[in-house]
């Protein structure tokens, strides 16, 4: 930290998936199955993900100032995005620690599941996404975070050039022919 180094070597795709210069943005949504303890870079990582399924005992904690420290790997960031400012503040400020409900209220997490079912949960939400059509899942999840990161205007003036790209490739076809015949899709990400 005092010298400023960055932890993965530029070019490679960034865990924390913040659009840093330097590193590949990842392509394919991620999905967490949390458990535990989740303190400081855990619950960053968290945030990082697309989807994230809590079980219902974790306890978070975002306690970088009680060690004269800047949470840097997100939080400050998407703590406030996910559940506004006060509540942010309220965690980043404090350095408290909080259960899963108050998690799943600050948006922070998608679901609360019984502890010991979390990986399970997390492993049908990645299956069901999974089954929908690649190239679309990719489009609509970095369209979502340019809305979040760039403004809705941004994300809006990509919406007839991607569409068209999509429109034009195979997983389209079969998601048209999928429907007419009442059928799940077959998509192959072409």
């Amino acid at each position: 930290m005092k010298r400023g180094e960055r932890l993965v070597p530029e070019g490679m795709v960034e865990p924390l998936n913040l659009g840093s210069p330097g590193y590949r943005r990842r392509s394919k949504p991620v999905i967490a199955a949390v458990q535990g303890i989740t303190y400081t870079l855990g619950i960053e990582l968290m945030l990082a993900a697309d989807i994230v399924v809590a079980a219902d005992d974790c306890r978070f904690s975002q306690l970088e100032v009680k060690r004269g420290i800047m949470a840097t790997g997100g939080a400050t960031l998407r703590m406030a995005e996910r559940a506004g400012l006060g509540n942010a503040l309220l965690h980043l400020l404090t350095g408290d620690e909080f259960g899963s409900a108050e998690a799943l209220r600050l948006n922070f997490v998608q679901k609360l599941v019984p502890a010991g079912t979390q990986l399970e949960e997390a492993v049908r939400i990645a299956e069901a996404v999974a089954a929908q059509a690649p190239l679309a899942v990719m489009a609509t999840r970095l369209n979502a975070l340019k809305a979040v990161e760039q403004g809705p205007l941004e994300a809006m003036r990509e919406f007839v050039a991607v569409q068209q790209k999509l429109a034009a490739s195979e997983d389209f076809q079969e998601g048209v022919q999928s429907f007419v015949e009442k059928r799940a899709g077959r998509f192959q990400g072409r």
